[in-house]
């Protein structure tokens, strides 16, 4: 902005710059005044949309969203804001500032209650003229939910969930169904939540039942380790197979001799065997007779 808030708007003016929008919150008596100075003093002469939000235990924050669309492929957006009591609804028309601002009244109005003096048709919008209520308040009756059940996820506890009940929650214009409604008065109540003491009470009866809890050091273990290990005195354990792997490098290799076999010691070679002894033959030739010396036969 090229100058503060207040200056630009008026006493009382707050700007606040959030995610690239600038928004400015400005009384309700200066709401006219603030349009008129966002158009002719920002160049906002673009007006978007006017709405409402009830805010619970603040009022209704009227919004005017503008721009300021002068820069070819630049848009700076504003927006405009003030609230008016839940009592007493009433702001002055936009209409002569923003002449599109009509329609959006109209609609706020009926949905939200909000009087718009000085607008030229404030008549409903959208909704039939028979309709009582403005819809999009937070105390706003729904009595369809109330009527009927609701058709879509069920609430623990109701029929068709499966899981515990728990407290139910009711959302903004939902009442109870036992205190408005068809069924008033013949539900039973819900139930309550103990007392902060109450609920003391009842943990300190119940520390006192439990049993004292016994205290170990770290080298004793706790109960089922002593366990385990009288266990284990009492029966040996056989001993534990060793652990095979499937791994592929720990499987030998085709043509090579495993490292088991490799690892043996060699054995001694053995003696050759002895040839078999050669058959004698049946009769063995007479060796010769030396000559007799006195040269003469013997008869």
């Amino acid at each position: 902005m090229p100058a503060p808030a207040a200056q630009l708007f008026g006493p009382g003016a707050a700007a606040e710059l959030a995610y690239g929008l600038l928004t400015v919150d400005v009384p309700a008596d200066a709401w006219t005044a603030a349009l008129t100075a966002a158009r002719d003093d920002l160049g906002c002469t673009y007006f978007d949309w006017l709405s409402a939000v009830d805010e619970p235990g603040t009022g209704f924050r009227i919004c005017a969203h503008l721009a300021d669309v002068s820069r070819p492929g630049t848009v700076r957006r504003l927006v405009v804001r003030t609230t008016v009591p839940h009592d007493a609804p009433a702001l002055p028309t936009a209409v002569g500032v923003f002449a599109g601002a009509g329609w959006h009244e109209r609609e706020t109005h009926e949905m939200f209650g909000v009087d718009f003096t000085g607008h030229p048709h404030l008549v409903p919008l959208l909704l039939p003229e028979t309709f009582e209520g403005h819809p999009l308040r937070k105390d706003f009756v729904l009595a369809a939910r109330v009527a009927k059940a609701w058709p879509g996820a069920k609430e623990p506890g109701e029929s068709e969930h499966g899981g515990p009940k728990r407290r139910q929650m009711l959302p903004p214009g939902v009442p109870d169904p036992n205190e408005w409604g068809p069924l008033k008065g013949q539900l039973p109540p819900a139930p309550a939540r103990p007392a902060r003491g109450a609920r003391a009470a009842g943990a300190a009866g119940a520390a006192a039942e439990r049993p004292a809890r016994r205290t170990r050091s770290v080298s004793a273990g706790s109960a089922s380790q002593q366990a385990a290990a009288t266990g284990d005195t009492a029966a040996p354990k056989a001993p534990t197979a060793p652990r095979s792997t499937d791994a592929p490098w720990h499987r030998p290799a085709p043509g090579t001799t495993p490292e088991r076999e490799q690892d043996r010691t060699p054995e001694a070679p053995q003696a050759a065997p002895k040839p078999d002894p050669k058959p004698e033959p049946d009769h063995k030739p007479e060796p010769p007779q030396a000559p007799d010396p006195e040269g003469g036969d013997t008869p």
